[in-house]
């Protein structure tokens, strides 16, 4: 008479210490981390990320202290963030930091719409990039702080030449490179699409659009940190409200804990717009494959 095995009695045979319980997970299957480990990891990251950044918030408090740097140009910096503190506490740092926002991203998202569509039209048409190619050599290396003077003389010191001037720096590198990754498409993708007889609309779209997107974002994150720092650079000239305005104005009245509050926040805008963007990135090229 056959007899049945259930599972249960199949774990109550196996006694700890055997070779069945010891016995390592089938090959392909790494173990289990359990939540102690991953919180673990996670710690470790943290401290790894930030540590460079202590070290030198470290030696900026007590180099001024110990008399390694001059205290007047560069105080310590719990002053800095004491000053920094009382600016967003009577909502100075949110007013320059909203007017520069406003223009940053008008620039930006303006330069985006322009130069994505321009650059898939001059990267795939060759009769397109032949016509416009002489023209955009004599601009992109033109640089657009140079071209600052032109743009006050030309649309006053309003907001339209702080927001145009944000357009022409962030275009190029958005330009750029969507030329460059519709041009250096893999030439294997091209042929499967031809075989398979994909007409042109189709080619590009299933194709030669979603093989540039990566370098497509590249150029994106790149004129996103120029657009930060090409406005506060033009806010130093003719503004009445801005980051760049408030690190001008502070250096004249020799406020510096102030100055290098404004510095700081520049900064901190332009990480955390940064990191909106790789955000943007992996959401848009979730289909890669990943190491």
């Amino acid at each position: 008479m056959s007899t049945t095995v259930t599972p249960a009695d199949a774990r109550t045979r196996i006694r700890p210490g055997s070779a069945a319980a010891t016995q390592p997970p089938p090959p392909g299957r790494a173990p289990a981390r359990t939540p102690l480990r991953r919180s673990l990891g996670a710690l470790r990251a943290a401290l790894t990320r930030t540590a460079a950044i202590a070290v030198l918030l470290a030696l900026w408090e007590t180099a001024p202290r110990v008399g390694l740097a001059d205290r007047v140009f560069l105080p310590p910096f719990s002053e800095v963030a004491a000053a920094w503190w009382e600016l967003l506490a009577d909502g100075q740092l949110l007013d320059d930091a909203r007017a520069s926002l406003v223009r940053s991203l008008s620039g930006f998202g303006l330069a985006v719409a322009l130069a994505v569509p321009l650059g898939l039209l001059i990267g795939w048409y060759k009769p397109v990039a032949d016509l416009l190619g002489p023209l955009l050599e004599v601009f992109r290396n033109t640089a657009a702080l140079a071209l600052l003077p032109v743009f006050v003389l030309l649309l006053g010191i309003g907001e339209t030449s702080k927001i145009s001037i944000v357009l022409y720096a962030c275009t190029w590198p958005v330009l750029l490179n969507t030329i460059s990754a519709v041009r250096t498409v893999d030439p294997t993708l091209l042929k499967l699409a031809r075989s398979v007889d994909l007409p042109p609309w189709r080619l590009f779209t299933k194709v030669i659009l979603p093989a540039s997107v990566p370098a497509v974002f590249t150029g994106i994150r790149l004129a996103g940190g120029v657009a930060v720092l090409v406005l506060v650079a033009a806010e130093m000239v003719g503004a009445k409200a801005g980051l760049g305005f408030l690190i001008t104005n502070s250096q004249y009245n020799f406020a510096i804990p102030q100055m290098y509050a404004g510095i700081l926040t520049v900064s901190a805008l332009g990480v955390a717009f940064n990191q909106f963007l790789v955000a943007l990135e992996r959401r848009f090229t979730s289909w890669r494959a990943t190491a």
